[in-house]
């Protein structure tokens, strides 16, 4: 049951800070019911678009029991669990309590500080793969942000070992070609495309099984996967290519499109204030008025709140 659910739109949900960079509980649970309420069937937290690396451990876990408490008890809706951890023992110790608190999945980011050998990456994913079975996996794979390198044949040899291997998110130069090579082997692997959805147009084509994006315009994204998979291609084509160019923009720092995320929840009035933790990126005048041009152009699909 949970398979059917890690499909389409899987936003990775922010963390709303005070004016002062405090964490804002509250605000992160209106976040999660906000982006629920669009229709999405999974959300995924901690990712990079939820400042994981800026959390205390105590903060991450706090924002995770409240995320395991509101879907918990709906059983239309998946929990993705993502664990980041660089240390093998530490990252198995968290996903299987993780698990334990109610996670319908997890996803797992391989350890990356410092370039660990590729044989301590395949240790260390193999660990948590057996740790947490049969509980569904989705393999991030993020080489621009890691360093860590995967062939669509060891992604597929990691799946034959270890059937949980539920999934790959492909955040690479043409993820569309690597999708349908795992789609195309055995056994079969579904893959969901991250960067912001930049290249959701060729994934679509290629019949990945979902994107995640951030949860700001969550509402974009759904719009752009029904048109598609309700016949109207052109239009969903035609939608994501209004979009693409603030993506071109904002996606060429991590940071940046995390900072212009905040604000478009803030003046959509989902979180209280656009603070991210420091070390940050600043928003210019000019990417300001992206923002302001963005919203006003979407304003049909995003109301405020």
């Amino acid at each position: 049951m949970t398979a059917d659910l890690l499909r389409g739109v899987m936003p990775v949900l922010e963390v709303p800070f005070t004016a002062d960079g405090g964490l804002d509980p509250d605000g992160f649970d209106r976040t999660v019911r906000h982006v629920l309420a669009t229709g999405v069937t999974a959300v995924m937290f901690p990712g990079f678009a939820s400042e994981f690396h800026k959390l205390t451990d105590d903060e991450r876990a706090l924002l995770t029991h409240r995320l395991l408490d509101i879907t918990t008890p709906r059983p239309d809706v998946a929990a993705v669990i993502s664990i980041p951890d660089h240390a093998t023992r530490v990252a198995v110790d968290r996903a299987t309590a993780a698990v334990a608190a109610g996670a319908d999945a997890i996803n797992l980011l391989p350890p990356h500080f410092l370039g660990p050998p590729p044989a301590e990456v395949h240790r260390h994913v193999t660990a948590v793969l057996t740790a947490v079975a049969p509980t569904p996996v989705i393999l991030q794979y993020a080489p621009a942000q890691t360093g860590s390198a995967f062939t669509a044949r060891a992604l597929r040899d990691l799946a034959a070992e270890h059937p949980n291997l539920a999934a790959v998110k492909i955040e690479t130069a043409l993820p569309g070609r690597l999708a349908e090579d795992l789609a195309a082997g055995t056994p079969a692997l579904r893959s969901f495309v991250g960067y912001a959805g930049l290249q959701l147009a060729d994934a679509l084509r290629r019949g990945v099984a979902g994107v995640q994006p951030g949860c700001s315009f969550t509402e974009v994204y759904q719009r752009i996967w029904r048109l598609w998979h309700d016949g109207d291609q052109a239009d969903a084509l035609a939608l994501h290519a209004r979009l693409v160019p603030y993506l071109a923009y904002w996606m060429q720092e991590v940071e940046l499109i995390i900072m212009v995320e905040k604000h478009i929840s803030a003046r959509r009035g989902l979180i209280d204030h656009p603070h991210c933790r420091h070390p940050a990126r600043s928003l210019d005048p000019h990417e300001r008025a992206g923002v302001d041009r963005f919203l006003a152009e979407f304003d049909d699909i995003l109301r405020p709140l």
